[in-house]
């Protein structure tokens, strides 16, 4: 049996404001923007490639806007990946090289954190 991971609810403080951070900024597609009703707002927003969305909104999750850490992205090009954020306007720190990988690191404007990578080649 798969067990797939399809969605993660980001909290954040401004739907509208980080649906536009991560569609024009990031790079995410928008999927959906129901507006259930006057407490329930769900936008679900992919990655190019991705088979895992987002979801934000209203009413989506308890958790404290800026409280969710570690999301990870993974890329075949590190500095393309970095010079797309850069000039998109996205605050996103310098390539750093690990032994597992190469990262860039950035958040979105409730301070959720994210993690970009590009795993080394296997031999």
């Amino acid at each position: 049996m798969d067990w797939k991971l399809e969605l993660v609810a980001v909290p954040v403080s401004d739907v509208d404001r980080a649906k536009a951070f991560y569609t024009e900024q990031v790079g995410f597609n928008a999927d959906h923007d129901q507006q259930v009703s006057d407490e329930l707002r769900f936008v679900q927003l992919t990655p190019p490639g991705s088979g895992c969305s987002i979801a934000i909104g209203t009413g989506i999750t308890d958790a404290q806007p800026g409280s969710v850490q570690g999301m990870q992205l993974v890329v075949t090009d590190i500095e393309a990946a970095h010079d797309h954020l850069a000039q998109a306007g996205v605050e996103v720190g310098e390539v750093q090289d690990f032994p597992w990988g190469r990262f860039v690191f950035f958040s979105d404007p409730d301070g959720n954190g994210w993690a970009v990578q590009q795993i080394p080649q296997r031999s």
